[in-house]
């Protein structure tokens, strides 16, 4: 599903991000930055899709030869060998963000090496841009681009049609592009280094979605929408004669050149109140099949119609496979056996209740049968199973009543391909994932065929938050229409989005710093709640309650021990809870609409951001503050973080090109504020692991540092960064979010709006690691001195585990530098995981050292470290402590 993905990265941009092409600023003379520290590794987080796939396309003249592209996250190649796709467009920076919304491909049939790609996500002014048509001489392994007088609309009603991108099959070096907005047919006679306009092109369309639409997005015309050719009226070198071209007009759908584009004329008889979404060509049958729609889609349709043409003779057919009267969708995916000519299959795409449907015909459209039908309602005979244990997650945890089934064929079903070498491979694309199966032909056999995702590489979801907490899983996502995940193995597919509720559009989510079982997440949702919880670090959830008003979720913000949350719902002002939000109250001070996030140490502390201005709330939410500081960013593209284990520190990124813009810090919750000069413009801010011999917790952000745009680290607070991605690795828009990882160093989690969550792992194998805290001859085993104290509690307890908290305070006179903390257990219970401490064990007897960003404790401040373990028998509580020599007082 895709409505939701529309404004993922334009809520950002249309407050002024991205509102222009500025002029690169100069870089700041005192600026340290290195653009090669060391290599990234960089991979995905597998999802497997989880976003609209509306084209696929297989090459004609070589086998295993396919692409797919995606409306915003960017165009992929298919691996036979590992049954698997590559990502093309992964170089696309972030000024030239729009080009990751793909809204044609074509691959050459005469030089399988050459494949284009029409790109540009908007037609609107949330794209600044124009749009381009990209082309590689290496499969899309680099590319060109030829930049466009126009706008391309990716991720724009009707992108569900086409091809509108298309490569003469006899003469290659000739292409044409059907375009939005009024702009016509387009060509190129260089191989796309150059483009113009057809100019006796007699129609650019006239369709839009929703006239009324002061937006631009739904009222935009949707112009000329497919290009195909009859490759048998052309000799090799020589330019195809006959050329169809398809129009979003209900009355004037389909027009023909049968002089290689020199004049054009609407095809006569041709069916009116319909779009035509595909022309499929059969030049071995002489036939031209088309799939009709009343609407544009891919979410809208509610008549449809198939028709057959044939080329010879101008005869219409109407090969519908249903009535008319019968259809409450519209027909879109279209196919033919190449192998098997007669052979030809449509979609249903606009079927959502109870399914989508495809039908198939082996005598030209006369007859046809469907994947599936009622024996006897409500209850269905398909002639199709499915397989998602590759991804489980596409049953979305649901067991609906018949008719409907789980997981679904699908929806938005508007790419549907039968592989040209191999009748029995079929692929076709959902509104979540790229499906597929290779036993076809038992279809035609009464035998059923195997439906499994074929998505393994292709990863489409657009990330609004992104968290690694210091325990549990390393990464909890919030993502848009399919609601978020919880990887507990980066490498796998986890078994299910989060769900109890299952929110469209998760927009934000928190975790507790010391309590990690503690989690929260907010997000959109049709009907139903807007704020769910987790006791056990989000494996499970359960639904809150929400404050009158709510209508979308906002941001939200857990206390560090998770006794209370703060949340900033879309609807309604800022509200707070103790507990798990089964009552809310009003905060006071803190406008509607705030960013909200809490202090790492403090469980009273909570910080808000609008409008230019920072707030501070010392009670659990109930009120706010705004602090004095002035110069932060005017506007509301800010995002802003606590550091874990230090009260007060708080980093904030964000800004526009026409005002302030860039990365700001304070050691005093927000009272004050210092700007950093070496950095020009920041958009995200994360903290990770500290670098070995490091006093602070690794910085992560999605910066321009330098005069670059990239992917920034610091590992001596900001002092000095080093760009650790490269111009291959880019993925557009990163702004949304960006977290390192608080146990492996050097780890971080980049969110793009539509490839997924990106990770990077360094190859500085020795950066974080640390020497051996037990080992007696490690110079850096700290050897504080002075009174202590300790508070030991139990968090947490269940059937033969539990959850401890530890606060250390330094009681005495001078700071430590550093410190190790011994216990010994009185029950032989064995520590299995910590956090915010390196912590070892023998016997009964632990020693939890600091890390590198907690060692510095004052006098008369403290630190804080959990961790979980197993017990049996009994849980009693630790009666001593030693501080190396000082023996401590225990609270």
């Amino acid at each position: 599903m895709r409505r939701t993905r529309i404004l993922t990265a334009v809520l950002a941009l249309a407050a002024g991000l991205l509102a222009g092409t500025p002029p690169a600023l100069a870089a700041d003379s005192t600026a340290k930055v290195s653009l090669a520290a060391d290599t990234y590794t960089w991979k995905n987080a597998r999802i497997d899709g989880g976003g609209f796939v509306p084209g696929i396309v297989f090459n004609r003249s070589e086998k295993n030869l396919a692409y797919a592209r995606t409306d915003i996250g960017g165009a992929y190649r298919w691996q036979e060998s590992s049954r698997t796709w590559t990502p093309l467009l992964d170089s696309v920076g972030w000024d030239d963000w729009g080009h990751t919304g793909v809204v044609s491909l074509a691959s050459d049939s005469v030089d399988p090496n050459k494949v284009y790609a029409a790109v540009g996500t908007y037609t609107n002014g949330w794209d600044p841009k124009n749009g381009a048509v990209m082309r590689s001489s290496n499969r899309g392994a680099s590319w060109q681009k030829a930049d466009l007088p126009f706008k391309l609309g990716g991720n724009m009603p009707g992108r569900g049609m086409g091809e509108r991108l298309a490569v003469d099959p006899n003469k290659n070096s000739v292409l044409y592009l059907g375009a939005p907005s009024g702009k016509g047919l387009w060509r190129s006679t260089d191989s796309g280094v150059s483009w113009s306009q057809v100019a006796n092109f007699p129609n650019v369309g006239n369709y839009q979605q929703d006239p009324s639409d002061t937006s631009g997005y739904a009222s935009d015309n949707q112009g000329v929408v497919w290009v195909t050719f009859d490759e048998s009226t052309g000799t090799s070198g020589n330019a195809t004669r006959a050329i169809y071209v398809g129009v979003a007009d209900l009355r004037n759908s389909v027009y023909r050149s049968t002089d290689a584009g020199a004049t054009w004329t609407r095809l006569a008889g041709q069916p009116t109140g319909y779009l035509a979404h595909k022309g499929v060509l059969d030049a071995a049958g002489g036939y031209l099949y088309l799939s009709y729609s009343d609407k544009g889609g891919p979410y809208d349709g509610g008549k449809g119609q198939v028709w057959r043409y044939a080329t010879a003779t101008g005869i219409w057919t109407n090969i519908s496979p249903v009535a008319e009267a019968d259809t409450y969708y519209g027909f879109s995916g279209l196919t033919v056996d190449r192998q098997k000519p007669g052979t030809v299959m449509a979609t249903a795409y606009s079927s959502w209740w109870p399914d989508t449907q495809i039908f198939r015909s082996t005598d030209n459209g006369a007859t046809w049968t469907k994947a599936w039908d009622y024996s006897s309602y409500p209850n269905r005979a398909n002639r199709y199973t499915m397989d998602v244990s590759s991804s489980p997650w596409l049953t979305w945890g649901a067991n609906p009543s018949p008719p409907e089934q789980s997981p679904k064929l699908g929806w938005m079903t508007e790419s549907l391909e039968i592989d040209p070498f191999n009748s029995n491979r079929m692929m076709y694309g959902t509104g979540a994932t790229l499906y597929g199966t290779e036993n076809l032909t038992n279809w035609d056999s009464g035998g059923q065929f195997t439906i499994k995702p074929m998505v393994q590489g292709l990863e489409e979801t657009a990330v609004n938050d992104l968290a690694s907490p210091p325990s549990g899983a390393p990464l909890l996502s919030a993502l848009g229409d399919v609601g978020g995940f919880r990887h507990t193995d980066l490498t796998k597919v986890p078994s299910m989005m989060f769900t109890s509720p299952n929110f469209t559009t998760t927009t934000s989510l928190d975790f507790a710093e010391t309590n990690a079982n503690t989690v929260v997440r907010v997000g959109n949702l049709d009907s139903g709640p807007h704020i769910a919880f987790s006791t056990d670090n989000g494996a499970n959830w359960f639904a809150g309650s929400d404050p009158s008003g709510v209508s979308g979720g906002g941001t939200v913000a857990a206390a560090s021990d998770g006794s209370r949350f703060v949340w900033s719902p879309d609807g309604t002002g800022v509200q707070y809870t103790t507990g798990f939000g089964s009552s809310w109250s009003a905060s006071s001070g803190l406008p509607a609409g705030a960013i909200v996030e809490s202090d790492r140490v403090d469980a009273k502390t909570f910080y808000g951001f609008k409008s230019g201005k920072f707030y501070v709330s010392t009670d659990g939410g109930a009120t706010f503050t705004a602090s004095a500081a002035t110069g932060l960013p005017s506007g509301d593209s800010v995002r802003f973080k606590a550091l874990p284990g230090v009260k007060g520190d708080v980093w904030l990124a964000g800004g526009a090109t026409d005002g302030a813009y860039g990365l700001w810090h304070s050691t005093d919750s927000g009272a004050s504020w210092t700007k950093l000069s070496n950095v020009d413009q920041a958009d995200a801010i994360g903290f990770g692991k500290a670098a070995t011999g490091a006093s602070y917790q690794t910085l992560y952000t999605s910066a321009k540092i330098g005069g670059v745009r990239g992917i920034f680290r610091s590992t001596d607070k900001g002092a000095t960064w080093a760009r650790i991605n490269d111009d291959a690795h880019q993925w557009g828009w990163t702004g949304a979010a960006i977290t390192g990882d608080p146990r492996v160093y050097g780890r971080v989690y980049v969110s793009t709006n539509g490839r997924g969550v990106i990770y990077g792992d360094t190859s500085d194998t020795s950066g974080g690691g640390g020497t051996d805290p037990t080992d007696p001859t490690d110079p850096t085993d700290p050897t504080p001195t002075g009174a202590c104290a300790v508070t030991y509690k139990i968090t947490n307890q269940w059937s033969g585990g539990f959850q401890a908290d530890v606060q250390l305070s330094n009681t005495g006179s001078s700071a430590w530098t550093g410190w190790s903390l011994g216990w010994a257990f009185p029950n032989s219970q064995t520590i299995s995981q910590s956090w915010n401490a390196e912590s070892t064990q023998s016997g009964s007897t632990v020693t939890a050292k600091n890390v590198g960003w907690n060692a510095n404790v004052a006098a008369g401040s403290s630190v804080s470290f959990g961790f979980t373990g197993s017990w049996s028998g009994t849980n009693g509580k630790p009666t001593a402590f030693k501080l190396g020599d000082q023996t401590c007082t225990v609270a």
